[in-house]
């Protein structure tokens, strides 16, 4: 083949990325169950589709989700809390990732709300995993998961009046004095 006739060849199509393709359509289903304003803030980090929605709607989309039979998310791989203290009115959060082992499907869903009412529905009753997960939240973050059975501290000592993740609590003590920065890169 002649340098020519390799410029006038038509392109080979370039193959579509199957995660992405994924992802759209996943997105359309949960669009269809859920609703078109349902989901805000879409994007996908590293091929994994997440989206933020509110506490109010988080149980029932969820429920909706591991019920749903084309995709068979019975799999709540991880949640955990969040905080973001410049974010007036949206401080606190909540993250859920769920995986659907027979479409091999993962999404991330997000929630915030007010450092004030850090209020969020149970999912114990949907998923047994949640039961520690949420009182780890709870126990780090504050957060109150309402219906949950025994949302008591899960890694701190009971007698504990704060949670320690959250960012108004500084990493370190600064008055140690038993340890030199210098070998730490500080």
């Amino acid at each position: 083949m002649t340098p020519q006739d390799a410029a006038a060849a038509p392109e080979a199509p370039v193959a579509e990325d199957p995660i992405k393709a994924q992802n759209a359509q996943v997105l359309a289903l949960l669009t269809r169950l859920f609703g078109e304003g349902t989901f805000t803030d879409v994007h996908e980090p590293y091929g994994l589709l997440t989206a933020t929605t509110t506490r109010e709607r988080i149980h029932d989309i969820i429920a909706g989700l591991q019920q749903d039979q084309e995709l068979k998310f019975h799999f709540l791989t991880t949640m955990c809390g969040i905080n973001y203290p410049e974010n007036p009115g949206k401080e606190l959060g909540m993250i859920y990732h769920l995986h659907s082992m027979t479409k091999n499907i993962r999404l991330r869903l997000k929630i915030f709300f007010p450092l004030a009412d850090p209020v969020v529905p149970t999912l114990t009753d949907l998923y047994n995993t949640a039961n520690w997960m949420e009182r780890e939240a709870y126990d780090f973050f504050g957060v109150i998961f309402t219906g949950h059975p025994n949302l008591i501290r899960i890694l701190n000592v009971e007698d504990m009046d704060y949670h320690p993740m959250r960012k108004q609590y500084p990493v370190e003590d600064g008055t140690r004095e038993d340890k030199t920065d210098l070998f730490f890169g500080r």
